[in-house]
């Protein structure tokens, strides 16, 4: 695994900690499967999460209801991970972690049968909450269970493969379930993301060895590095930069078939080309925030923005289509491994605090972008969520440059 992939660990996963690993002689064979099935559980929890991105039209047609409306599918498991993800690491207390696993595991199973089976919007929001547990307990924990199965001198590797599942589901997971949505149904997408659930709950069953907690944490840990203000203008940073992002992602398939006139087929594709670029982009930015992690969220910030600017003006056509797409994505690359480090240096005192709140403030964009953009798109179209993203993207960009005025004792 590359560098680049050991930098974006837990952006979207705080590890666990209230686990303290116990050191292992080695690392086996039947070691690397469980870690591998705790990779494929983020990466079937994170691609169920962001499906209804490129299905939007289908669901919402055979629902009867609005595309606003659907996005409450994006909404509700954001929301409801931003705020069971830092609940469950006090609430669990020192339950073993194989348990609370292998738990999460059969909710994503039944989330997505319910979603595949759902007849009316209610149904689906329930299946949507169990999501929510779901994604706020994986991201929380499975980083930190690979404590227990693997050295101290391969950690970091574990864990970037475990959270590797989460980049790849981010960028390329969703796509691929637009793309197999359009060739079988929506309702085929969410029955195939059950089944390799439920192969992946068999997986871990079989390998993943008991994770007894050697301790609890309590709030005041978590809210630690809420008292310096350098980790507070991150987290403002992350909500409006994720926010404006989402305001607007949410609604990518409307956008690349009204603005640039594209077919279903064609937007399938270029949501693939989408994941292409935002992997491609995850690299990248491994290697510039060695430089700067402010100059590469700021870079990330400035390009989602001019994208969304010249989406609305640049007219239609699939050259400009592929540009959008490509920009767009690469840049939202980016944006896990600035946001990742950039916490890792503002906090370096409390740096499991800080993304475990890191995870909750993410969350908590997703489902307000997700949000906004719908009400926007149902009162004012298409071009809406586009502007609105503009707009958050731009405060993104301006606190980014505020924070240069941080004293040096705080400066990230």
């Amino acid at each position: 695994m590359s560098k680049a992939h050991d930098e974006t660990i837990a952006i979207t996963a705080g590890a666990d900690v209230a686990a303290r690993p116990r050191p292992h002689p080695a690392a086996d064979s039947p070691a690397w499967l469980a870690v591998a099935s705790l990779a494929f559980s983020t990466f079937a929890s994170v691609t169920t999460e962001f499906l209804p991105v490129g299905l939007l039209s289908g669901i919402a047609a055979s629902l009867g209801i609005t595309e606003g409306q659907a996005g409450l599918m994006v909404t509700m498991p954001g929301l409801v991970a931003a705020i069971t993800g830092p609940l469950l690491i006090v609430a669990s207390g020192r339950l073993d972690r194989r348990t609370l696993l292998l738990a999460l595991s059969v909710l994503l199973v039944a989330s997505n049968l319910l979603a595949a089976l759902a007849q009316d919007l209610p149904t689906m929001l329930a299946a949507r909450v169990m999501l929510g547990l779901v994604v706020g307990g994986f991201w929380t924990f499975a980083p930190g269970a690979t404590g227990h199965m693997v050295p101290a001198a391969e950690q970091g590797r574990a864990i970037s493969y475990v959270l590797a599942g989460i980049s790849v589901a981010t960028v390329a997971g969703i796509p691929a379930g637009a793309l197999l949505g359009n060739l079988a149904g929506w309702r085929a997408a969410f029955a195939v993301t059950a089944a390799v659930s439920a192969i992946v709950l068999a997986l871990q069953w079989k390998v993943l060895p008991p994770m007894p907690a050697a301790r609890a944490i309590g709030v005041r840990d978590l809210l630690a590095p809420l008292a310096r203000r350098a980790p507070r203008i991150l987290l403002a940073v992350a909500l409006f930069l994720v926010a404006g992002h989402f305001v607007a992602y949410t609604y990518l398939g409307p956008i690349l078939r009204q603005l640039f006139g594209m077919s279903p087929d064609g937007v399938g594709m270029l949501l693939l080309a989408y994941g292409a670029a935002g992997i491609g982009g995850t690299f990248l930015a491994g290697r510039l925030v060695a430089r700067g992690v402010r100059a590469t969220a700021l870079a990330a910030a400035v390009t989602i923005g001019a994208v969304l600017l010249l989406a609305r003006f640049i007219g239609p056509g699939s050259l400009a289509a592929a540009f959008t797409v490509l920009a767009w994505g690469g840049a939202f690359g980016f944006v896990p491994v600035a946001m990742t480090s950039w916490m890792q240096q503002a906090s370096p005192d409390a740096p499991e605090a800080g993304q475990a709140l890191l995870v909750a403030v993410f969350q908590t964009a997703i489902a307000l972008g997700a949000f906004i953009g719908g009400l926007a798109v149902d009162s004012r179209g298409i071009d809406g969520p586009v502007l609105l993203g503009g707009a958050s993207l731009a405060i993104a960009g301006i606190l980014i440059l505020f924070t240069r005025t941080l004293s040096n004792k705080e400066k990230p």
